[in-house]
């Protein structure tokens, strides 16, 4: 669906990585979390577990950026970092005597080996010869680059929120990738799935957002509107075929 009725040829599209690219599901993580228990040996499902850590986890992502004034925000922690401290406070909540720190660097490894969406391959191998192609992820370089480079992808640009310390959806993030790509942000196009960090962020910096619904999910009053919704990557294609160039 096509909200906005003026669209112009993009001079590059920069993609969210996971579960815009890469699945990254709650099934995901309880995978990851299976391999915790396991590894360390601790006597507690791997549902509850992670649902505790994850209560922790959304506390760390709703105060780390600062909307009102970005340069105000708290000191950048990387995910490895914040995931290890969740767990500190998760075993100590439950009781566990176990470590903690080797919890955190699973969870961020996992990050490396999340499985790669179907039509993700068709999809940026053919728009690789029409427009240049960026990636900016709130992830850490340990689990995203590894991810991009053994999935055979090719992108101008592959940039981490840990490299460029700063979340979306700070407009610092939009800037910082798009200034690598050398275009200016309201002649491009950003694709994710969360319209929080990737609408909210994309608009902005004047960047057009397109928002990948793959579950169908509604649009809250208070969210923010995306430009383009699809429900799977491979409409990237057909939208700029109708695109005059």
């Amino acid at each position: 669906m096509i909200r906005n009725k003026d669209l112009s040829y993009p001079e590059a599209i920069v993609f969210d990585c996971y579960k815009t690219l890469f699945e990254n599901s709650t099934s995901d993580w309880i995978t990851t979390f299976n391999k915790i228990i396991n590894d360390l040996n601790l006597k507690i499902s791997k549902e509850k577990l992670w649902k505790k850590w994850k209560f922790h986890e959304v506390n760390f992502r709703k105060n780390r950026t600062n909307l009102e004034n970005p340069m105000k925000s708290p000191t950048f922690i990387n995910y490895r970092t914040a995931w290890t401290d969740c767990f500190r406070i998760t075993f100590k909540e439950l009781d566990i005597k176990s470590d903690y720190k080797l919890a955190g660097h699973i969870a961020a490894q996992h990050m490396s080996i999340r499985p790669i969406f179907p039509e993700t391959k068709f999809t940026i191998n053919e728009l690789s010869d029409k427009v240049k192609l960026g990636i900016f992820s709130n992830a850490d370089e340990e689990g995203l680059q590894p991810l991009i480079k053994n999935s055979g992808l090719k992108f101008d640009i592959i940039l981490s929120s840990e490299k460029a310390q700063v979340y979306k959806p700070s407009p610092l993030a939009f800037m910082k990738v798009f200034n690598s790509l050398k275009v200016k942000p309201e002649n491009s196009w950003y694709v994710g799935d969360h319209l929080f960090d990737d609408i909210l962020g994309a608009h902005s910096v004047g960047s057009t957002a397109i928002w990948i619904n793959r579950n169908n999910s509604k649009i809250e009053k208070n969210e923010e509107k995306p430009d383009i919704i699809i429900s799977e990557l491979s409409e990237l294609c057909k939208i700029l075929d109708q695109i005059k160039k």
